[in-house]
This record gives structure tokens, C-alpha cells and sequence, in this order.
């Protein structure tokens, strides 16, 4: 090899070299979170998140999806961390080893929304299953998200609770949209559908819906964080992820939630423990 083309390899393995030193840093910088639609739609991570971006000198990108959808990112290990709402789904995720340190970070509930004339009577049911059943039996149309979200695997459960195969009915239909734009098509509709409280409590006004069946155990609705494990997907930002954890587990995070009150309203409690 000629001195020229030494040097060309020399210039070629340096600017490699300065490349490499500059991706730690720059992946330091920016966290990726992916989480349900809820918790952006209700505006809570848009009121949050500037705090841990202040404090920490992070940048935090958010991408909205339906949990089943993040965890997928997740796995893949195109997200450093996931904030979402499907219990037995965390729980697989972290015990398949794509995740670790889950922490519960809080919890709210879903409630049954439809149009102010209840045509299906939703009002009188006893729980949760009989307010399913109302809807099914007078045929009254319901939106359903249809995303593999937290919230549509919920939904999909007291179906299948009742025995009910409801896909393909004309008065069902499966939007395969996020929260917000279920809420602004079922009050367009005027249709039922299942909602967690928060996103209710920031769309209601503009819908025209009413929580027509809410308070039954089954309606509970936890939220968990989980950071990607880093032996899977090593370039992900871990410190990140664990700083984020840390965060809204602890007394900052713990008192921003907390204060979200969209409408006057708290929409998140803190989980007990943390």
C-alpha cells in the first residue's frame, strides 16, 4: 500500500473513530418512549414530561400508539422505554426478557360513555357485563378502538366474558383509531364506547357523551413503565430509560401526576409503594 492510500485509511478510520466518540452522546440526549394514546391525548405527558426534560437535560420523544403496538417497539428495541396499560401484557413482555425493572407508576379507570338518551338503557345495569350486554342485545352502535390497545383488549374481555362475538355486527364498529379520535367519532355517531376517565375528562365537552356506567373493580385501569433491556437492543438509551423510571416513580413525578387535573379533575392516582 503506497503512503496516499495509507493516509486516505488513516483519514477514513479517524473520521470513523469521531463518528463512534459522538453516538453515545447524542443517544444520551434523546429518550424514546412509547405509550398508549391515553396518557398523551389526556395532555398528561405534554404537562409532565417538560419537568423531567428540565431537570434531567433530556429530551424526551413520545410516540402514541396502542399498548400492544408499543410493546412490539419495544421488543424490537425501537424505543428505549414503554409507559402502558395492559397488565398481563407487561407482565409477558418482562418475563419473555424484553424488559426489565417494571415499576407501577398509576392507575385510573375506564368508564362506558354514550349519548345523553342512553337508548340502551345502560344507566340501569347492574355491572360492567350487563352494560355490555344492554348495548348488544338493543343493537345500539358502539365504537370500538380496534388498535390493540390496553383499552381495546379490555373491551374485547367483557365480549368475551359475555360470550358475545360482536366483530362483523353492524351496529359494532372497529375504528382502529387512537382514544381522542374514538371519543370525536362515537359523539359524531352517537354511539357508545369504552374510554379511560383522563381522556374523557379532557374530550367530554366537545363529544356530547355522558358516562352512562362507571365504579365496577373490572373497570380498573393500571399504568407500568418498563425501560428495554439493554442485553437485547445495547444501543438503546438504558440510563435514560431508568432515569425516567426513577422520575415518575419518585416525589417529582409522583406530584406532577398528581397535580394533572384537566377540567378541575384529577385523572391520574399515583400507584401506592413507589
Amino acid at each position: 500500500m503506497d503512503r496516499t492510500s495509507l493516509r486516505v485509511l488513516r483519514l477514513l478510520l479517524t473520521g470513523c473513530l469521531l463518528a463512534s466518540s459522538w453516538l453515545p452522546v447524542l443517544a444520551a440526549d434523546v429518550l424514546r418512549l412509547a405509550t398508549t394514546t391515553s396518557t398523551d391525548n389526556s395532555g398528561l405527558l405534554r404537562a409532565i414530561l417538560p419537568q423531567f426534560e428540565r431537570q434531567h437535560g433530556m429530551r424526551v420523544h413520545v410516540i402514541a400508539v396502542g399498548s400492544g403496538k408499543a410493546l412490539k417497539l419495544a421488543q424490537n428495541g425501537d424505543v428505549d422505554v414503554v409507559l402502558v396499560h395492559d397488565r398481563r401484557a407487561e407482565d409477558a413482555f418482562v418475563a419473555a426478557g424484553h424488559g426489565v425493572g417494571r415499576r407501577d407508576v398509576m392507575y385510573n379507570d375506564f368508564v362506558l360513555l354514550g349519548p345523553r338518551g342512553d337508548p340502551a338503557g345502560v344507566r340501569r345495569s347492574g355491572d360492567v357485563l350487563d352494560a355490555f350486554r344492554r348495548i348488544a342485545d338493543s343493537q345500539a352502535r358502539f365504537v370500538s378502538r380496534g388498535d390493540d390497545s390496553g383499552t381495546d383488549r379490555m373491551e374485547k374481555s367483557y365480549w368475551q366474558l359475555l360470550a358475545m362475538p360482536v366483530s362483523g355486527r353492524p351496529w359494532y364498529v372497529s375504528a382502529g383509531l387512537g382514544m381522542g379520535e374514538v371519543l370525536m367519532m362515537a359523539g359524531e355517531m352517537q354511539a357508545y364506547t369504552l374510554s379511560d376517565r383522563a381522556t374523557h375528562a379532557t374530550y367530554g365537552a366537545r363529544t356530547g357523551l355522558d358516562i352512562v356506567f362507571q365504579g365496577d373493580r373490572r373497570m380498573f385501569n393500571p399504568y407500568g413503565v418498563i425501560a428495554v433491556n439493554p442485553r437485547n437492543h445495547p444501543l438503546v438509551n438504558h440510563a435514560g430509560a431508568l432515569a425516567l423510571i426513577e422520575w415518575l416513580t419518585g416525589h417529582a413525578g409522583r406530584a406532577a401526576i398528581s397535580a394533572f387535573r384537566p377540567q378541575g379533575e384529577q385523572s391520574f392516582f399515583v400507584a401506592a409503594g413507589n
